[in-house]
């Protein structure tokens, strides 16, 4: 429709197609968001006073398709099994109760470090030093497995790994250099 308009008319319609196609991903994207207490109390309704609480999860309607299994491995002790690449697995497998419990609150729960210590009872600082600690040591793994990938030109590496890869060089070169200082 793009290339074939010539008049304003055919202009008219490409923007009404694309302002159709937008308020389809706004209203499927509306579908999804988590109701926050803030947002029903400024739209003027209590949780549950016309949805009960469930049926509006996301998690719910999940368990209602038959995708339960997030659901039942949402939690920090089983975040392993949620994880497909069976190099993360057996390194998320490995951590501690507490680096299970951080990360899974930090990168599966978006909390922030704190909101993680309010819960916990604990300093923002402990937080994230226990976060930074868990990640170096899953980083020097990941990185030799990818890198292991890339060499023997295993399909699958995605952009992401590959940026990870240069971040991470670049981190230890950085670090290798102070060390000299």
């Amino acid at each position: 429709m793009e290339s074939a308009a010539r008049t304003p008319e055919d202009f008219e319609a490409v923007i009404k197609q694309w302002n159709h196609l937008d308020d389809n991903r706004e209203r499927r994207e509306r579908d999804h968001e988590v109701r926050r207490n803030q947002e029903t109390i400024r739209l003027g309704y209590s949780d549950g006073a016309i949805f009960p609480i469930p049926f509006s999860h996301p998690a719910w309607r999940e368990a209602m398709n038959g995708d339960f299994l997030a659901m039942i491995y949402d939690n920090a002790e089983e975040m392993w099994q949620l994880v497909e690449d069976w190099d993360v697995f057996m390194e998320l497998e490995a951590l501690t109760a507490k680096q299970k419990e951080v990360l899974f609150l930090t990168a599966v729960r978006m909390c922030t470090p704190q909101q993680i210590a309010c819960y916990k009872d604990q300093t923002d600082r402990a937080v994230r030093k226990l976060l930074a600690a868990t990640l170096a040591s899953i980083r020097p793994y990941l990185a030799e497995v990818i890198r292991w990938k890339i060499q023997t030109g295993e399909p699958g590496v995605t952009l992401e790994q590959r940026q990870f890869l240069e971040w991470y060089d670049g981190q230890k070169i950085v670090l290798d250099n102070d060390k000299r200082e």
